[in-house]
């Protein structure tokens, strides 16, 4: 594989170190940041980065509002590396537009496999460019240029929020269950507990109601979501 360019910023040395030992030998190279701004400076820098790690915990600038000022520029994904235990941490992360994330302290086998997912992911969302639009009442989606809008007015979604628009809007009328949203969008299975899905499914109907507030996107109660056609 084509070595892939992680930017890290965390201001743990060490882990650093250890992540750079760990990941080179996948074909992983990685560029380090120590601060919130040095690590927001290069994230906006014209540098390619195929994945962002993020720290919550940063001096100078903290990981919340560096993924905020990201975000208002940049769709690069960020895998948020959060509080073991602190749910705070994670749903507002995601809430900011992080793609996913990872409480310390993790196994680097289980970093690398979060890594390897939202590669995959990216990879799978470059081969929709050949797919067809999709025209669902006022709600279009260009796989070609990966952007969507409602009535007109551009989305400004992350790559895992088109993902999530795309394969619901390609199973329009039907159920799609949070197990294939977890395995086919995020690229993983879907473990006890984990409110990612629902947070970004409410993360698209909070940019779908800023345009216009009919319910596209039903919540099917223990199951998954649906989305529907407004007539």
């Amino acid at each position: 594989m084509m070595d892939k360019s992680i930017l890290l910023i965390d201001d743990d040395t060490e882990l650093a170190a250890l992540l750079g030992d760990y990941l080179s030998p996948q074909g992983y190279k990685l560029t380090l940041a120590h601060t919130g701004k040095q690590g927001l400076a290069l994230a906006t820098s014209g540098q390619h980065f195929d994945v962002i790690l993020l720290d919550v915990m940063l001096p100078e600038l903290d990981g919340f509002e560096v993924l905020k000022q990201l975000r208002q520029t940049h769709l690069t994904p960020v895998l948020m590396l959060t509080a073991k235990g602190d749910d705070f941490d994670r749903i507002f992360g995601l809430e900011l537009g992080a793609d996913d994330y990872l409480p310390k302290p993790f196994n680097p086998r289980e970093l690398s496999a979060r890594i390897k997912a939202i590669v995959r992911r990216m990879e799978l969302l470059s081969v929709t460019c050949q797919q067809q639009q999709l025209q669902i009442d006022k709600l279009h989606l260009d796989p070609s240029t990966q952007k969507a809008s409602l009535s007109g007015i551009e989305l400004e979604l992350t790559g895992t929020e088109f993902g999530m628009l795309h394969l619901l809007m390609a199973n329009t009328g039907k159920l799609v269950t949070k197990q294939d949203l977890s395995e086919k969008v995020l690229g993983r299975k879907l473990s006890a507990f984990d409110r990612s899905i629902d947070m970004h499914v409410s993360n698209l109907r909070r940019k779908l109601a800023n345009i216009a507030d009919e319910e596209r996107i039903r919540t099917i109660r223990g199951a998954g979501y649906m989305l529907v056609e407004i007539r």
